[in-house]
């Protein structure tokens, strides 16, 4: 199957071209960015050569749908949602790795200070967690987000057992630098995240509305969260430590079989013995989940881990590409953890 990557130079869309690459069902035919325009990609990214030659363009979208079959839009939110509207009213597939079709117009307004898209659109959109979500003949996939994918998988299990006090959901949330992006400021400066530990949008963050909208989905008295995200002095990975009061005392191996049948043929999750750590997923696509249940004061911690440049952007991106068009799930995913 033919894809073109849109924002390739990030992040995000560098691991796609990583991922992508080692896909037997996909064939990058086209890369496409803002700048460098004409230049090889291998040529900005020698790691690349001999990988991913291909010359960056600028954006058309109408050589994009004559090209492939399928778009990954890798851009910046505010941005995409533009580059989004050609293919939308084409009915070409995309999946969308930015903030700007998750959430209905007025909460995104709320919560990105951007103008939404239009609320036709919008509607057209699948937020696409992929463990919980089929996406089978969709085409048009909102990506989760990388908090957001990590909080998700810890706390589903436990509102679909009704098995904790909604009013009492408590997330402390970690993530590495290239969770901001590249664009330069004066927090992701070196000197500023080097040996340091930095708190950031304290009950503002943008991916509060849509944790919450999409553990609606699974106890509709849940109405909201406690939610906290730092700044990890590491280049990359997601550490969500999430506490809830437990409405009747459970066993450790309780929670453990509640944890397991949730996600016994989900292979991207792995629920763990001990409670995980970021070597154990970082350049994987893999959920690692830990807890411990403290009855002194009736509070389960569940910790999650994830790469939030896979598994909370690319990884669950072209997880989403394999389950629409019924390719093994895993297929471009089996990369070993990098521990060391």
């Amino acid at each position: 199957m033919k894809v073109s990557i849109v924002g390739v130079t990030g992040y995000s869309g560098l691991e796609l071209v990583r991922l992508l690459n080692n896909h037997k069902n996909a064939e990058i035919v086209s890369v496409h960015a803002s700048k460098d325009i004409g230049s090889a990609l291998s040529e900005i990214y020698p790691y690349l050569k001999g990988i991913c030659d291909l010359e960056i363009s600028a954006f058309d979208s109408q050589q994009i749908m004559q090209k492939a079959d399928l778009v990954f839009l890798a851009a910046p939110s505010g941005v995409a949602k533009n580059l989004a509207e050609d293919f939308v009213e084409a009915g070409f597939p995309v999946i969308d790795l930015s903030g700007d079709h998750r959430l209905p117009a007025s909460l995104y307004e709320k919560w990105y200070q951007k103008t939404a898209p239009a609320k036709e659109t919008l509607a057209q959109f699948t937020y696409a967690l992929s463990e919980y979500t089929d996406v089978k003949g969709k085409k048009f996939i909102a990506n989760p987000g990388c908090y957001a994918t990590a909080v998700e998988l810890a706390l589903i299990p436990l509102l679909k057992a009704k098995a904790i006090d909604l009013d009492s959901v408590i997330v402390d949330a970690k993530s590495g630098l290239t969770g901001a992006g590249k664009a330069l400021s004066a927090s992701s400066h070196f000197v500023n995240v080097h040996d340091n530990y930095v708190t950031y949008k304290l009950n503002r963050h943008q991916h509060i509305p849509e944790i919450v909208q999409e553990l609606q989905l699974f106890d509709s008295g849940l109405k909201h969260i406690q939610f906290s995200t730092s700044l990890l002095p590491v280049n990359r990975g997601i550490m969500a430590t999430c506490y809830v009061r437990l409405r009747q005392p459970l066993s450790q191996d309780a929670i453990r079989d509640l944890y397991q049948s949730c996600y016994a043929d989900k292979f991207f999750v792995r629920i763990q013995k001990e409670l995980p750590e970021l070597h154990s997923v970082i350049g994987s696509n893999f959920t690692d989940i830990g807890f411990a249940y403290n009855p002194l004061t009736n509070v389960l911690t569940v910790v999650s881990v994830i790469d939030n440049l896979l598994k909370g952007a690319a990884g669950q991106a072209v997880q989403n590409f394999n389950l629409m068009f019924g390719f093994d799930e895993t297929a471009g995913l089996l990369t070993v953890p990098s521990y060391l």
